[in-house]
C-alpha cells in the first residue's frame, strides 16, 4: 500500500507503530488497511480513510479471536480483502495499543473500545447524578493507558451547582480534569479542544440520558446522532445510541460514541483499582493495624479521612474483582457457603421469635 493511503488513515488516528505493523502484515498477506468504525451482529463497518463500507469477519480470524477469548472492537486496526465475488472480509486485526474492557454479570470479559487516547466520562448534574458511578467509570479507564476527563453536563438542571461540584472533591482524584459544560453550546467544544487534536481518538462514556450524544453532535458540528428525553422523576434516559460508532471530527480527531450503561463492572485488577482509589492506599499506611480492612477496626486512618460511601464502593469493587477471578468450582463453593449462611441466619431468626 502506498504512503498516501496511510496518510488518509492518519486522520483516523493511525499511529506510526500501527502503520508499521500494518505494512508488515500487508507484505505477508496483502489486503487494505482499515479501522473498525462499528460492529454489528453479522457485519462490520470499516473505514479506509476515504470511505466507509461493510464487510464480514473472516472465519479464520473469528476462530483465532475466539481461541483467545477476544473479539473485534470499534477502534481496531486491521486488513480487509476482496474475495473476488464482491464480498469483503476483515482478515487480520492488530493487537490494540489500548483497550477499555468490562465484565458482565457472569464475569465474562467484553471489549468496549480499542486504541483510544482519551475517555470523556459524561455525568449529568440532574436527578441521575451518582458519585459511585463516576468512580466505577474511572476504575474502568484508569490503568488502561487511557486518559480520563470528567464532563459534568446539564448544569441548568442542577439546583445547587456549587454543592454538586464540591461533592466531587475527595471522590475524584485531582489529576482527573473536570469540566461543567452545556453539551448543546459551542463553548463545550472549545473547552475540550486540548483533547481534540488531529490524530487523537476519544470515546464518550456514561449512562443513558447523561448527554453523550448531545455533546457528540456539538463536537461533530451538527445533528448527526439521535438524542432523547429523560424521565422527569429520576433523570434516567432511554437508549438512543444502540451501537458503538466511530466518527471523524472536522479538526482531525476521532470520536467514538457508545450506548449508555447503568450496571458497569470494570475489568480491573488489584493494581488499577488501587490507582483509582489511591487516597485509600495512602491513608492505609497510617492505620494502626497493618491488615486493617477499614471497616470497624480501631485507629483506622482511612475511615477518618475518606467518605464512608467511597470506602463502601471500594470494598464492593474489590468483591466483584475477586469474584471475577474465581474458578467455576470456587464459584459453586462460594454459592454453597452463602446459602448455608442464609439458612443459619433464618434458623437463628426463627429461634429468636420462638423464644
Amino acid at each position: 500500500m502506498q504512503e498516501p493511503a496511510f496518510e488518509s488513515l492518519r486522520t483516523l488516528g493511525l499511529t506510526t507503530a500501527a502503520a508499521q505493523s500494518l505494512s508488515h502484515l500487508m507484505l505477508q498477506s496483502g489486503g487494505q488497511p482499515v479501522r473498525v468504525a462499528a460492529v454489528h451482529r453479522e457485519t462490520l463497518r470499516l473505514h479506509d480513510g476515504r470511505d466507509e463500507f461493510d464487510a464480514r469477519l473472516h472465519p479464520r480470524l473469528a476462530r483465532e479471536l475466539a481461541d483467545e477469548s477476544d473479539g473485534v472492537a470499534v477502534g481496531d486496526w486491521g486488513l480487509v480483502a476482496d474475495d473476488g465475488h464482491g464480498g469483503r472480509w476483515l482478515t487480520h486485526c492488530l493487537q490494540p495499543a489500548t483497550a477499555l474492557t468490562r465484565r458482565d454479570a457472569d464475569g465474562v470479559r467484553h471489549i468496549v473500545v480499542s486504541n483510544v487516547d482519551t475517555a470523556l466520562i459524561v455525568m449529568g448534574l440532574d436527578a441521575d447524578f451518582s458519585l459511585r458511578r463516576v468512580e466505577r467509570f474511572l476504575a474502568l479507564v484508569e490503568g488502561s493507558g487511557v486518559e480520563a476527563v470528567l464532563v459534568l453536563s446539564k448544569p441548568d438542571l442542577c439546583a445547587d451547582l456549587s454543592q454538586a461540584v464540591a461533592r466531587l472533591h475527595g471522590r475524584v482524584p485531582a489529576r482527573v480534569p473536570r469540566f461543567v459544560l452545556d453539551g448543546r453550546q459551542p463553548s463545550a467544544a472549545s473547552a475540550l479542544q486540548p483533547w481534540l487534536q488531529p490524530g487523537r481518538t476519544l470515546v464518550l462514556l456514561g449512562s443513558s440520558g447523561a448527554g453523550k450524544s448531545t455533546l457528540a453532535n456539538t463536537l461533530l458540528g451538527g445533528e448527526v446522532l439521535a438524542t432523547g428525553a429523560t424521565r422527569e422523576g429520576d433523570g434516567r434516559g432511554r437508549h438512543t445510541t444502540r451501537a458503538r460508532t466511530l466518527h471523524r471530527l472536522a479538526g482531525g480527531a476521532c470520536l467514538i460514541d457508545t450506548p449508555g450503561v447503568r450496571t458497569l463492572r470494570p475489568d480491573a485488577d488489584e493494581a488499577s483499582l488501587a490507582a483509582s482509589f489511591d487516597d485509600i492506599g495512602r491513608l492505609a499506611l497510617q492505620c494502626r493495624f497493618r491488615n486493617c480492612r477499614h471497616t470497624t477496626e480501631p485507629g483506622c486512618a482511612v475511615r477518618e479521612g475518606v467518605e464512608g460511601d467511597r470506602i463502601d464502593n471500594f470494598h464492593k469493587l474489590q468483591r466483584e474483582l475477586r469474584r471475577d477471578t474465581l474458578t467455576a468450582l470456587e464459584r459453586r463453593q462460594q454459592l454453597a457457603e452463602w446459602k448455608l449462611r442464609g439458612r443459619e441466619g433464618q434458623a437463628r431468626a426463627r429461634a429468636k421469635r420462638g423464644g
